[in-house]
């Protein structure tokens, strides 16, 4: 793992939400460097080292996005579409962990090239044991390709 890099970046306006993901990924040692930002904004601003991240090296992505949908400022389907119209970042993995459980917006993200599109449980006891799962599965388990950044 490089100097400074990032795991987990999770897009999430709810502190509730964020704190449960965390806490969950903390508990099973999968959030050694994790990144929370609260919305889409701030998403875009760090994965394309600008703003308050332009310190940032862009090469140093995370291993895995987390995506809300529902953000302030700019929604999780833009955030998901500019990410994938940068031909370096295509192979970024992006997992929308969202309430909506919209046809348009499953239709969407997949269509945008999302890896996978998760239903955030309501129950604290599934919820946790989804994101533990999710990150077993996207930091572990799968072999992703390599950035070309």
């Amino acid at each position: 793992m490089k100097a400074n890099s990032v795991e987990i970046l999770l897009v999430e306006d709810r502190p509730e939400d964020a704190e449960l993901a965390m806490m969950a990924l903390k508990q099973n040692n999968l959030a050694n460097s994790l990144v929370w930002v609260k919305d889409g904004q701030e998403a875009l601003d760090f994965v394309f080292a600008r703003g308050q991240y332009e310190a940032r090296s862009i090469s140093n992505q995370p291993k895995l996005i987390l995506l809300d949908l529902k953000l302030p400022k700019v929604d999780g389907i833009e955030v998901l579409r500019k990410i994938r119209a940068d031909p370096k970042l295509k192979s970024l993995l992006v997992v929308v962990l969202t309430t909506s459980r919209e046809e348009k917006d499953i239709m969407d993200a997949y269509g945008l090239g999302v890896n996978s599109y998760i239903v955030k449980p309501v129950d604290f006891e599934k919820f946790t044991a989804t994101v533990k799962n999710l990150g077993y599965y996207w930091l572990l388990i799968n072999e992703p390709p390599k950035l070309d950044i």
